[in-house]
Protein backbone atom coordinates (compact mmCIF):
# COMPACT_ATOMS: atom_id res chain seq x y z
CA UNK A 1 0.00 0.00 0.00
CA UNK A 2 1.21 3.49 -0.79
CA UNK A 3 2.06 5.00 2.66
CA UNK A 4 0.75 8.38 1.56
CA UNK A 5 -2.65 6.96 0.56
CA UNK A 6 -4.72 7.79 3.71
CA UNK A 7 -3.78 11.47 3.53
CA UNK A 8 -4.24 11.57 -0.22
CA UNK A 9 -7.70 10.03 0.12
CA UNK A 10 -8.73 12.58 2.73
CA UNK A 11 -7.78 15.55 0.58
CA UNK A 12 -9.09 13.99 -2.61
CA UNK A 13 -12.44 13.27 -0.96
CA UNK A 14 -13.16 16.99 -0.82
CA UNK A 15 -12.39 17.31 -4.51
CA UNK A 16 -14.76 14.47 -5.26
CA UNK A 17 -17.47 16.22 -3.29
CA UNK A 18 -17.07 19.32 -5.42
CA UNK A 19 -16.92 17.31 -8.65
CA UNK A 20 -20.05 15.42 -7.69
CA UNK A 21 -21.97 18.68 -7.76
CA UNK A 22 -20.97 19.04 -11.40
CA UNK A 23 -21.77 15.45 -12.27
CA UNK A 24 -18.10 14.64 -12.81
CA UNK A 25 -16.33 11.51 -11.70
CA UNK A 26 -13.65 11.32 -9.01
CA UNK A 27 -9.94 10.94 -9.72
CA UNK A 28 -8.53 7.48 -9.23
CA UNK A 29 -5.94 6.44 -6.65
CA UNK A 30 -3.50 3.57 -7.02
CA UNK A 31 -4.77 1.95 -3.84
CA UNK A 32 -8.51 2.56 -3.77
CA UNK A 33 -11.17 4.07 -6.00
CA UNK A 34 -12.54 7.37 -4.75
CA UNK A 35 -15.83 7.29 -6.60
CA UNK A 36 -17.77 7.05 -3.35
CA UNK A 37 -15.84 9.75 -1.48
CA UNK A 38 -18.45 12.34 -2.30
CA UNK A 39 -21.37 10.28 -1.06
CA UNK A 40 -22.67 13.09 1.12
CA UNK A 41 -22.89 15.31 -1.94
CA UNK A 42 -25.85 13.22 -3.09
CA UNK A 43 -28.06 14.88 -0.48
CA UNK A 44 -30.58 17.09 -2.20
CA UNK A 45 -29.80 19.98 0.16
CA UNK A 46 -25.99 19.74 0.03
CA UNK A 47 -25.60 22.66 -2.38
CA UNK A 48 -28.43 24.87 -1.20
CA UNK A 49 -27.25 28.15 0.31
CA UNK A 50 -26.84 27.67 4.06
CA UNK A 51 -28.58 30.44 6.01
CA UNK A 52 -29.85 31.20 9.50
CA UNK A 53 -32.03 34.24 10.33
CA UNK A 54 -29.82 35.23 13.26
CA UNK A 55 -26.21 34.36 12.44
CA UNK A 56 -26.18 33.65 8.68
CA UNK A 57 -28.94 35.84 7.24
CA UNK A 58 -29.66 35.64 3.52
CA UNK A 59 -30.27 39.40 3.57
CA UNK A 60 -27.99 41.65 5.70
CA UNK A 61 -29.41 42.50 9.11
CA UNK A 62 -26.71 45.02 10.07
CA UNK A 63 -24.54 47.50 8.21
CA UNK A 64 -20.79 46.84 8.29
CA UNK A 65 -20.19 50.58 8.12
CA UNK A 66 -21.99 51.15 11.42
CA UNK A 67 -19.29 49.31 13.39
CA UNK A 68 -16.14 51.01 14.59
CA UNK A 69 -12.67 49.55 14.20
CA UNK A 70 -10.60 48.55 17.22
CA UNK A 71 -8.23 51.36 16.25
CA UNK A 72 -11.01 53.82 17.10
CA UNK A 73 -11.56 52.14 20.46
CA UNK A 74 -7.81 52.40 21.15
CA UNK A 75 -8.10 56.16 21.41
CA UNK A 76 -9.74 55.77 24.82
CA UNK A 77 -8.99 52.12 25.66
CA UNK A 78 -5.37 51.53 24.55
CA UNK A 79 -4.68 48.86 27.15
CA UNK A 80 -7.67 46.74 26.13
CA UNK A 81 -6.91 47.06 22.43
CA UNK A 82 -3.23 46.28 22.95
CA UNK A 83 -4.23 43.07 24.70
CA UNK A 84 -6.90 42.19 22.14
CA UNK A 85 -4.46 42.74 19.26
CA UNK A 86 -2.38 39.70 20.29
CA UNK A 87 -5.41 37.55 21.07
CA UNK A 88 -6.98 34.79 19.04
CA UNK A 89 -10.07 36.98 18.73
CA UNK A 90 -7.99 39.39 16.62
CA UNK A 91 -6.47 36.41 14.79
CA UNK A 92 -9.83 34.80 14.01
CA UNK A 93 -10.00 35.92 10.35
CA UNK A 94 -6.23 35.91 9.75
CA UNK A 95 -5.36 32.36 10.77
CA UNK A 96 -4.00 30.54 7.68
CA UNK A 97 -5.33 27.20 8.95
CA UNK A 98 -8.82 28.63 9.29
CA UNK A 99 -8.60 30.21 5.86
CA UNK A 100 -7.35 26.98 4.29
CA UNK A 101 -10.16 24.95 5.84
CA UNK A 102 -12.64 27.60 4.68
CA UNK A 103 -11.28 27.25 1.15
CA UNK A 104 -11.67 23.47 1.20
CA UNK A 105 -15.26 23.78 2.38
CA UNK A 106 -15.88 26.54 -0.15
CA UNK A 107 -14.66 24.25 -2.93
CA UNK A 108 -16.59 21.27 -1.62
CA UNK A 109 -19.95 23.05 -1.61
CA UNK A 110 -19.41 25.62 -4.35
CA UNK A 111 -19.71 28.41 -1.78
CA UNK A 112 -23.12 27.33 -0.49
CA UNK A 113 -21.83 26.90 3.08
CA UNK A 114 -19.42 29.84 3.16
CA UNK A 115 -21.17 31.54 6.07
CA UNK A 116 -21.05 28.62 8.49
CA UNK A 117 -17.61 29.06 10.07
CA UNK A 118 -17.60 32.81 9.52
CA UNK A 119 -20.75 33.27 11.63
CA UNK A 120 -18.52 33.22 14.71
CA UNK A 121 -15.19 34.35 13.26
CA UNK A 122 -16.75 37.54 11.93
CA UNK A 123 -20.34 38.10 12.99
CA UNK A 124 -20.15 41.63 11.59
CA UNK A 125 -19.12 40.42 8.13
CA UNK A 126 -21.59 37.55 8.05
CA UNK A 127 -24.60 39.56 9.22
CA UNK A 128 -23.48 42.62 7.25
CA UNK A 129 -23.57 40.80 3.92
CA UNK A 130 -19.88 40.89 3.00
CA UNK A 131 -19.47 37.19 3.66
CA UNK A 132 -21.63 35.49 1.08
CA UNK A 133 -21.28 32.50 -1.24
CA UNK A 134 -18.00 32.71 -3.09
CA UNK A 135 -16.55 35.54 -0.97
CA UNK A 136 -12.84 36.33 -1.00
CA UNK A 137 -10.87 37.46 2.06
CA UNK A 138 -9.17 40.04 -0.16
CA UNK A 139 -12.49 41.83 -0.68
CA UNK A 140 -13.50 42.14 2.98
CA UNK A 141 -13.60 45.44 4.89
CA UNK A 142 -10.91 46.05 7.52
CA UNK A 143 -13.41 45.83 10.40
CA UNK A 144 -14.64 42.48 9.07
CA UNK A 145 -11.07 41.20 8.94
CA UNK A 146 -10.68 42.25 12.58
CA UNK A 147 -12.70 39.13 13.36
CA UNK A 148 -13.99 39.11 16.91
CA UNK A 149 -13.38 42.81 17.32
CA UNK A 150 -14.46 45.11 20.16
CA UNK A 151 -18.00 45.87 19.00
CA UNK A 152 -18.62 42.26 17.96
CA UNK A 153 -18.82 41.56 21.70
CA UNK A 154 -19.70 44.87 23.29
CA UNK A 155 -22.71 45.48 21.07
CA UNK A 156 -24.30 42.15 21.95
CA UNK A 157 -27.66 42.79 23.62
CA UNK A 158 -28.79 39.23 24.29
CA UNK A 159 -28.62 35.53 23.42
CA UNK A 160 -30.97 33.36 21.39
CA UNK A 161 -28.90 30.17 21.79
CA UNK A 162 -25.64 29.09 23.41
CA UNK A 163 -23.90 27.91 20.23
CA UNK A 164 -23.18 28.90 16.61
CA UNK A 165 -23.06 32.64 17.37
CA UNK A 166 -26.32 32.83 19.18
CA UNK A 167 -25.65 36.46 20.10
CA UNK A 168 -28.10 39.23 19.27
CA UNK A 169 -26.05 42.02 17.71
CA UNK A 170 -27.40 45.53 18.29
CA UNK A 171 -25.52 47.83 15.90
CA UNK A 172 -27.18 51.04 17.05
CA UNK A 173 -27.24 50.25 20.75
CA UNK A 174 -24.92 51.27 23.57
CA UNK A 175 -21.63 49.65 24.44
CA UNK A 176 -22.25 46.90 26.98
CA UNK A 177 -19.84 45.63 29.61
CA UNK A 178 -19.59 44.30 33.13
CA UNK A 179 -18.82 47.42 35.12
CA UNK A 180 -21.82 48.05 37.39
CA UNK A 181 -21.56 51.84 37.09
CA UNK A 182 -19.98 52.81 33.76
CA UNK A 183 -18.69 56.36 33.65
CA UNK A 184 -20.36 58.78 31.23
CA UNK A 185 -18.53 59.21 27.95
CA UNK A 186 -18.90 61.53 24.99
CA UNK A 187 -17.74 58.70 22.68
CA UNK A 188 -20.67 56.37 23.27
CA UNK A 189 -23.40 55.38 25.67
CA UNK A 190 -22.42 52.64 28.12
CA UNK A 191 -24.65 50.27 30.07
CA UNK A 192 -24.01 47.35 32.38
CA UNK A 193 -24.64 43.89 30.97
CA UNK A 194 -24.69 40.95 33.41
CA UNK A 195 -24.67 38.63 30.38
CA UNK A 196 -21.10 39.61 29.52
CA UNK A 197 -19.86 38.18 32.82
CA UNK A 198 -21.32 34.72 32.18
CA UNK A 199 -20.03 31.56 30.55
CA UNK A 200 -23.23 31.56 28.49
CA UNK A 201 -21.89 34.57 26.63
CA UNK A 202 -18.76 32.64 25.64
CA UNK A 203 -20.81 29.62 24.61
CA UNK A 204 -22.50 31.64 21.89
CA UNK A 205 -19.39 31.21 19.73
CA UNK A 206 -17.27 28.56 21.40
CA UNK A 207 -19.88 25.81 21.24
CA UNK A 208 -20.29 24.73 17.62
CA UNK A 209 -22.85 22.43 16.06
CA UNK A 210 -22.27 21.45 12.43
CA UNK A 211 -24.93 22.17 9.81
CA UNK A 212 -25.75 18.46 9.92
CA UNK A 213 -26.52 18.68 13.65
CA UNK A 214 -23.28 16.98 14.70
CA UNK A 215 -21.76 18.54 17.83
CA UNK A 216 -18.22 19.73 17.08
CA UNK A 217 -17.10 21.91 19.99
CA UNK A 218 -18.75 22.07 23.40
CA UNK A 219 -16.66 23.79 26.12
CA UNK A 220 -19.72 25.68 27.37
CA UNK A 221 -21.82 22.51 27.51
CA UNK A 222 -18.96 20.85 29.42
CA UNK A 223 -18.81 23.81 31.79
CA UNK A 224 -22.52 23.52 32.63
CA UNK A 225 -21.84 20.08 34.12
CA UNK A 226 -18.54 21.01 35.74
CA UNK A 227 -17.39 21.68 39.32
CA UNK A 228 -16.59 25.23 38.19
CA UNK A 229 -20.23 25.84 37.28
CA UNK A 230 -21.36 24.33 40.57
CA UNK A 231 -19.14 26.78 42.47
CA UNK A 232 -20.10 29.78 40.33
CA UNK A 233 -16.79 30.13 38.49
CA UNK A 234 -17.16 31.41 34.93
CA UNK A 235 -15.00 31.07 31.82
CA UNK A 236 -13.83 34.65 32.34
CA UNK A 237 -12.29 33.80 35.71
CA UNK A 238 -9.49 31.86 33.98
CA UNK A 239 -9.42 33.37 30.51
CA UNK A 240 -10.00 37.04 31.44
CA UNK A 241 -8.29 37.39 34.83
CA UNK A 242 -8.86 40.57 36.80
CA UNK A 243 -6.36 43.27 37.70
CA UNK A 244 -6.47 46.91 38.73
CA UNK A 245 -6.21 49.58 36.07
CA UNK A 246 -7.96 52.25 34.05
CA UNK A 247 -11.01 51.32 32.02
CA UNK A 248 -10.38 54.38 29.85
CA UNK A 249 -7.29 56.54 29.54
CA UNK A 250 -7.53 59.52 31.82
CA UNK A 251 -10.78 58.19 33.20
CA UNK A 252 -12.17 59.35 36.50
CA UNK A 253 -11.05 56.29 38.43
CA UNK A 254 -8.85 53.22 38.62
CA UNK A 255 -10.90 50.10 38.86
CA UNK A 256 -11.08 46.35 38.32
CA UNK A 257 -10.31 45.53 34.70
CA UNK A 258 -10.33 42.24 32.80
CA UNK A 259 -7.53 40.94 30.59
CA UNK A 260 -8.54 41.06 26.93
CA UNK A 261 -5.79 38.73 25.71
CA UNK A 262 -8.32 35.91 26.26
CA UNK A 263 -5.41 33.60 26.92
CA UNK A 264 -5.91 30.04 25.69
CA UNK A 265 -3.71 27.33 24.20
CA UNK A 266 -3.26 28.53 20.62
CA UNK A 267 -0.16 30.03 19.09
CA UNK A 268 -0.35 31.97 15.83
CA UNK A 269 0.87 30.00 12.84
CA UNK A 270 2.28 33.19 11.33
CA UNK A 271 5.33 34.58 13.09
CA UNK A 272 4.45 38.15 12.13
CA UNK A 273 1.08 38.17 13.90
CA UNK A 274 2.73 39.40 17.10
CA UNK A 275 5.52 41.65 15.87
CA UNK A 276 6.95 42.63 19.25
CA UNK A 277 9.40 39.86 20.29
CA UNK A 278 8.80 40.55 23.97
CA UNK A 279 5.03 40.31 23.51
CA UNK A 280 5.42 37.06 21.56
CA UNK A 281 7.61 35.58 24.30
CA UNK A 282 5.15 36.68 26.97
CA UNK A 283 2.26 35.12 25.05
CA UNK A 284 4.11 31.78 24.84
CA UNK A 285 4.93 31.98 28.55
CA UNK A 286 1.29 32.50 29.47
CA UNK A 287 0.16 29.60 27.30
CA UNK A 288 2.76 27.37 28.95
CA UNK A 289 1.65 28.52 32.41
CA UNK A 290 -1.99 27.76 31.59
CA UNK A 291 -1.12 24.28 30.34
CA UNK A 292 1.19 23.53 33.27
CA UNK A 293 -1.76 23.09 35.61
CA UNK A 294 -4.02 21.23 33.18
CA UNK A 295 -3.22 17.63 34.05
CA UNK A 296 -1.27 15.16 36.16
CA UNK A 297 -0.17 11.61 35.43
CA UNK A 298 0.59 8.65 37.68
CA UNK A 299 2.58 5.59 36.70
CA UNK A 300 2.08 2.31 38.54
CA UNK A 301 3.80 -1.05 38.09
CA UNK A 302 5.50 -3.80 40.06
CA UNK A 303 8.79 -2.82 41.77
CA UNK A 304 10.51 -5.81 40.16
CA UNK A 305 9.86 -8.28 37.38
CA UNK A 306 11.25 -11.66 36.33
CA UNK A 307 13.54 -11.43 33.33
CA UNK A 308 11.70 -11.99 30.10
CA UNK A 309 8.24 -11.29 31.55
CA UNK A 310 5.58 -8.88 30.36
CA UNK A 311 5.43 -5.92 32.69
CA UNK A 312 1.98 -4.54 33.49
CA UNK A 313 2.16 -0.75 33.50
CA UNK A 314 -0.83 1.41 34.43
CA UNK A 315 -0.81 5.11 33.54
CA UNK A 316 -3.52 7.30 35.04
CA UNK A 317 -4.30 10.70 33.59
CA UNK A 318 -6.23 13.23 35.68
CA UNK A 319 -7.81 16.35 34.24
CA UNK A 320 -6.98 19.08 36.76
CA UNK A 321 -9.12 21.69 34.99
CA UNK A 322 -12.35 22.28 36.87
CA UNK A 323 -14.24 24.03 34.07
CA UNK A 324 -14.09 21.81 30.99
CA UNK A 325 -12.81 18.58 29.49
CA UNK A 326 -9.22 17.75 28.64
CA UNK A 327 -8.89 18.59 25.78
CA UNK A 328 -11.71 20.93 24.90
CA UNK A 329 -12.74 23.18 22.02
CA UNK A 330 -11.54 22.03 18.60
CA UNK A 331 -10.59 18.57 19.89
CA UNK A 332 -10.56 17.21 16.34
CA UNK A 333 -7.62 19.53 15.63
CA UNK A 334 -5.92 19.24 19.02
CA UNK A 335 -3.59 16.36 19.76
CA UNK A 336 -3.27 15.10 23.34
CA UNK A 337 -1.55 11.76 23.76
CA UNK A 338 0.54 9.57 26.04
CA UNK A 339 4.15 8.72 25.28
CA UNK A 340 5.58 5.76 27.18
CA UNK A 341 9.17 4.58 26.69
CA UNK A 342 10.85 1.67 28.45
CA UNK A 343 14.65 1.31 28.37
CA UNK A 344 17.11 -1.03 30.04
CA UNK A 345 20.18 0.07 32.00
CA UNK A 346 22.19 0.31 28.77
CA UNK A 347 19.65 2.66 27.19
CA UNK A 348 18.24 0.06 24.79
CA UNK A 349 14.62 0.82 23.97
CA UNK A 350 12.46 -2.14 24.97
CA UNK A 351 9.08 -0.57 24.22
CA UNK A 352 7.71 2.71 22.96
CA UNK A 353 4.32 4.18 22.18
CA UNK A 354 3.32 7.76 21.49
CA UNK A 355 6.57 8.51 19.70
CA UNK A 356 6.57 10.35 16.37
CA UNK A 357 7.47 9.33 12.86
CA UNK A 358 10.15 11.11 10.83
CA UNK A 359 7.57 13.69 9.72
CA UNK A 360 6.80 14.55 13.34
CA UNK A 361 3.39 12.86 13.20
CA UNK A 362 1.80 10.32 15.48
CA UNK A 363 1.95 6.83 13.98
CA UNK A 364 -1.81 6.55 13.55
CA UNK A 365 -4.10 6.37 10.51
CA UNK A 366 -2.94 9.75 9.24
CA UNK A 367 0.78 9.03 9.33
CA UNK A 368 2.17 9.11 5.80
CA UNK A 369 5.21 7.07 6.82
CA UNK A 370 3.87 4.55 9.34
CA UNK A 371 0.04 4.40 9.25
CA UNK A 372 -1.36 2.43 12.18
CA UNK A 373 2.22 1.72 13.24
CA UNK A 374 1.52 2.39 16.91
CA UNK A 375 -1.03 -0.18 18.02
CA UNK A 376 -0.97 0.96 21.66
CA UNK A 377 -1.33 4.70 20.99
CA UNK A 378 -3.51 6.45 23.58
CA UNK A 379 -5.05 9.69 22.35
CA UNK A 380 -7.43 11.95 24.25
CA UNK A 381 -8.42 13.88 21.15
CA UNK A 382 -11.50 13.35 18.99
CA UNK A 383 -11.99 12.02 15.49
CA UNK A 384 -14.56 11.95 12.70
CA UNK A 385 -15.88 9.14 10.56
CA UNK A 386 -18.01 9.58 7.46
CA UNK A 387 -21.21 7.81 6.46
CA UNK A 388 -19.20 4.77 5.38
CA UNK A 389 -17.42 4.52 8.72
CA UNK A 390 -14.14 5.79 7.28
CA UNK A 391 -11.95 8.38 9.04
CA UNK A 392 -12.28 11.89 7.67
CA UNK A 393 -10.49 15.13 8.47
CA UNK A 394 -13.38 17.42 7.76
CA UNK A 395 -16.42 17.96 10.02
CA UNK A 396 -18.76 18.72 7.12
CA UNK A 397 -18.12 15.19 5.79
CA UNK A 398 -18.56 13.54 9.20
CA UNK A 399 -21.46 11.40 10.31
CA UNK A 400 -20.10 10.66 13.78
CA UNK A 401 -17.75 12.42 16.18
CA UNK A 402 -15.87 10.27 18.67
CA UNK A 403 -14.31 11.97 21.68
CA UNK A 404 -11.84 10.53 24.19
CA UNK A 405 -11.57 13.65 26.36
CA UNK A 406 -11.61 13.46 30.15
CA UNK A 407 -14.27 15.45 32.08
CA UNK A 408 -13.26 18.07 34.67
CA UNK A 409 -11.41 16.78 37.75
CA UNK A 410 -11.83 13.19 36.61
CA UNK A 411 -9.24 10.60 35.66
CA UNK A 412 -8.79 7.66 33.34
CA UNK A 413 -6.34 4.76 33.50
CA UNK A 414 -4.62 2.91 30.66
CA UNK A 415 -2.79 -0.41 30.88
CA UNK A 416 0.29 -1.27 28.83
CA UNK A 417 2.12 -4.59 28.56
CA UNK A 418 5.83 -3.92 28.31
CA UNK A 419 8.14 -6.73 27.15
CA UNK A 420 11.38 -7.20 29.06
CA UNK A 421 12.99 -10.09 27.14
CA UNK A 422 15.41 -7.82 25.30
CA UNK A 423 16.73 -6.19 28.49
CA UNK A 424 20.49 -6.76 28.84
CA UNK A 425 20.63 -5.34 32.34
CA UNK A 426 18.33 -3.85 34.93
CA UNK A 427 16.75 -1.79 36.16
CA UNK A 428 14.15 -1.05 33.49
CA UNK A 429 13.39 2.65 33.32
CA UNK A 430 9.82 3.70 32.49
CA UNK A 431 9.09 7.29 31.47
CA UNK A 432 5.68 8.66 30.53
CA UNK A 433 4.70 12.06 29.17
CA UNK A 434 1.26 13.51 28.49
CA UNK A 435 1.86 15.61 25.40
CA UNK A 436 -0.17 18.33 23.70
CA UNK A 437 -0.11 20.37 20.51
CA UNK A 438 -2.76 22.49 18.88
CA UNK A 439 -2.67 20.92 15.43
CA UNK A 440 -1.05 17.96 13.69
CA UNK A 441 1.77 18.58 11.18
CA UNK A 442 0.16 16.24 8.64
CA UNK A 443 -2.94 18.45 8.46
CA UNK A 444 -0.88 21.57 7.84
CA UNK A 445 1.04 19.84 5.08
CA UNK A 446 -2.17 18.50 3.54
CA UNK A 447 -3.48 22.04 3.33
CA UNK A 448 -0.29 23.44 1.83
CA UNK A 449 0.83 25.10 5.06
CA UNK A 450 4.22 23.40 5.33
CA UNK A 451 5.85 26.66 6.42
CA UNK A 452 3.65 26.74 9.52
CA UNK A 453 4.67 23.32 10.85
CA UNK A 454 7.61 24.72 12.84
CA UNK A 455 5.30 27.23 14.53
CA UNK A 456 3.46 24.44 16.35
CA UNK A 457 4.89 23.81 19.81
CA UNK A 458 4.59 20.49 21.60
CA UNK A 459 3.98 20.84 25.33
CA UNK A 460 4.48 18.22 28.02
CA UNK A 461 1.47 18.64 30.29
CA UNK A 462 2.67 16.12 32.86
CA UNK A 463 5.42 13.53 33.32
CA UNK A 464 6.19 10.54 35.54
CA UNK A 465 8.94 7.95 35.75
CA UNK A 466 9.95 4.88 37.73
CA UNK A 467 12.46 2.03 37.72
CA UNK A 468 11.69 -1.69 37.78
CA UNK A 469 14.34 -4.03 39.13
CA UNK A 470 15.30 -7.22 37.33
CA UNK A 471 16.39 -10.07 39.65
Amino acid sequence: MNPRAPLARAVCATLCLALASLGAGCPADDDAPLTDAGADAGRSDAFLELTDPLSMPAVPTVSVGSFSSATTCAECHPRYVEQWAVSNHAYAMLDPLFRALTKVRQTAYAGAQDRFCQQCHSAIGTRGGEIRPGFSYADLSPVVLEGVTCEACHKVSGMEREFDSGHVLDESGPMRGTHPEPAPSSAHESVVSPLHATSEFCGGCHDVTEASGLELERPYAEWTQSPAAASGRQCQDCHMPESVGEIASGGPRTDTVHDHTFIGVDRALTADFILDPLAATEHDRRVEALLASAATVRLATAPSAPAGSLLDVVVTVRNEVEGHNLPTGSTFLRQVWLELIATDADGTVLYETGTLDADGDLRNYWSALDPYGDEDLVSLSSSFVDSRGQPTLFPWLASEHYSSSIPPLQERSFTYFVPTAAAAAGPIHLAVRLRFRTVAPFLLRALGLDASVDRVLTHDLATAATDVALP
